[in-house]
């Protein structure tokens, strides 16, 4: 590298006497488990230059670790490097996974005139909004990442593993301690220097970031892109919008999601992942004739499983507005129910959930340990159509989700849902399918006390037997909490069929997979002060995105 530090990496040469290319693949996590879903052998057996290269400060690499910082000056020195290599033939492609493909978009920020093809999953372009986008430190999937870059060396592959399993146990004294920037200082004993300054900049316009964002990939890069996202993976949002940006510049862009976590596509998408990519890379680098995908977008449908070639993404929809009401209720606002007939009664009142959708009270009866997600009688419409109180000693606990733990993923959410500092809107039975296509949107007329607060909320499909899964999640922090609230939920594809409901689930926080808000306005890295909440929501409208499958695929000729 320019300043001296010396990279190491492993070249593994095609049996061919007519090699397909090269393809460059830079990881912080050893150079032999660099590849999850697509080996660099397999590459090489198929006839492309695999190189695996440790970034500065691991597995022998020269240098220190900062993550993010050194990669674009180190991608294209690297590059630099190939190109005085007698085996190197000006063909190159890059290729990973998570912070495999940031160091991909960082190459990308100034392409190098070699760069034929990329090969992006489940990555970042911006690592600042992949933290604080909603406003509050995503704590427990950074934290579980730190904790893996300081062991990662010290054991094999099923102590990694272990360690990933054990994550949430093991770093509980991190996630519960104040302030949290000294509790990750002791758990760690300081071995992880760049956990602090990550706290301690909440704010996404402070330069401290600069260093930690690749955008200027997305406005400057031709380079033709295959993008591979998961629907429960971290940095879905950011998959989404890189496709959007390529493809709006005419960029050569395909995008697929699956229905994985961020881990999972290493497992149950790997079968995805190893065909795409090869045909991906047979077409840009290797030169095969004829286009080796059938539609720009590919993405599996929750709900029923169904895969979709389509081409683009969103596809075109119509949105449609349910509102929030007293009673937990969830109402269709559109001119054309898709819901039971309004005269036709909700199930009957004496259901135990029926008082906690309304107004929680924490200090009354426990809700059941599974609670029912059916609406309550309808009493007339109080000023407040719910209530609840939020406690930082206790915080409402995260459940499955877009995380980067084994955690994470679609989960029941009914013991969620059955805690008193959480209310729900949920609508009667559908009487037909629905498909939500895009990011549904929700507006809470929302305040709290004092006004130092957070709004998590998540779409729940709830199927005839009261089980509710996961569908999208938004977060919000708020400073002052006080006055209209608008979120985007995350982007999904999913079926919700007659005869479901639909669930909105509203709470204070999701711990540890934000950061919890203490509830005294103090910065993050140093709160010690803890002061429940109350939050009050007066009403509101849930907005989706619609469509039908009619529509999914437009004529043609």
């Amino acid at each position: 590298m320019r300043d001296g530090a010396v990279l190491l990496a492993e070249h593994h040469v095609p049996a061919t006497d007519h090699p397909l290319g090269t393809v460059l693949v830079r990881t912080p996590y050893g150079r032999r488990a660099a590849m999850d879903a697509v080996g660099s052998r397999v590459l090489a057996v198929r006839g492309y230059h695999v190189l695996v290269q440790s970034v500065r400060g691991t597995f022998g690499s020269g240098g220190v670790f900062d993550p993010m910082v050194s990669e674009e000056r180190d991608g294209h020195d690297t590059v630099a490097w190939l190109r005085e290599q007698p085996w190197f033939d000006g063909r190159l492609a890059t290729y990973g996974a998570s912070y495999l493909g940031w160091t991909q978009w960082t190459l990308m920020t100034d392409p190098p005139p070699e760069l034929r093809a990329a090969v992006v999953l489940v990555a970042p372009h911006d690592f600042a909004a992949s933290v604080y986008s909603s406003g509050a430190f995503a704590f427990q999937g950074f934290l579980a990442w730190s904790d893996l870059i300081l062991h990662q060396e010290t054991g094999g592959l099923l102590a990694t593993i272990a360690r990933g399993v054990t994550a949430k146990r093991r770093l509980a004294s991190a996630h519960n301690g104040l302030p949290p920037a000294d509790a990750v200082d002791t758990l760690f004993g300081g071995r992880a220097p760049w956990f602090r300054p990550w706290l301690a900049h909440p704010d996404l316009t402070d330069p401290f970031w600069d260093d930690k964002r690749a955008t200027a990939a997305l406005a400057r890069s031709t380079v033709p892109t295959l993008l591979v996202g998961g629907w429960q993976d971290l940095f879905l949002e950011q998959t989404v919008a890189q496709y959007r940006a390529l493809a709006e510049r005419g960029v050569d862009v395909g995008l697929t999601v699956g229905p994985w976590t961020h881990l999972a596509i290493g497992t149950r998408g790997a079968a995805t992942v190893a065909r795409e990519t090869l045909a991906w890379l047979d077409e840009h680098l290797a030169g095969a004739t004829g286009r080796t995908r059938r539609a720009p977008v590919r993405v599996a449908r929750t709900g029923d499983g169904r895969w979709w070639e389509l081409p683009e993404w969103p596809p075109p929809t119509t949105p449609r507005e349910w509102l929030l009401g007293a009673g937990g209720r969830l109402s269709d606002g559109g001119a054309e129910s898709a819901t039971s007939h309004p005269d036709e009664p909700s199930e009957p009142a004496s259901r135990p959930y029926e008082s906690a959708q309304a107004v929680s009270r924490p200090d009354g009866p426990s809700k059941p340990a599974d609670a029912d997600l059916t609406p309550g009688s309808g009493d007339p419409a109080p000023p407040v159509c719910a209530e609840f109180r939020y406690n930082p000693a206790d915080p409402t606990p995260a459940v499955g989700g877009r995380l980067l733990t084994p955690d994470a993923g679609v989960r029941d959410n009914r013991r969620l849902a059955a805690r008193p500092d959480v209310v729900t809107f949920t609508t009667p039975p559908l009487d037909r399918d629905l498909v939500i296509a895009g990011s549904a949107r929700v507006e809470l007329d929302h305040a709290a006390d004092p006004p130092h607060a957070d709004v998590f909320l998540r779409l729940c499909d709830v199927a005839p037997n009261g089980r509710a899964h996961n569908v999208a999640d938004g977060m919000r922090r708020r400073e002052p909490a006080v006055g209209p609230l608008a979120v985007e939920l995350d982007p999904c594809f999913h079926r919700v069929a007659a005869g479901h409901r639909l669930a909105l689930l509203v709470a204070g926080g999701a711990h540890p997979r934000f950061l919890r808000n203490n509830g005294t306005g103090e910065p993050p890295a140093d709160a010690v002060g803890l002061v429940p909440v109350t939050h009050r929501v007066r009403g509101g409208t849930l907005t989706l995105p619609l469509t039908e499958d009619h529509t999914l695929f437009p004529p043609t000729g």
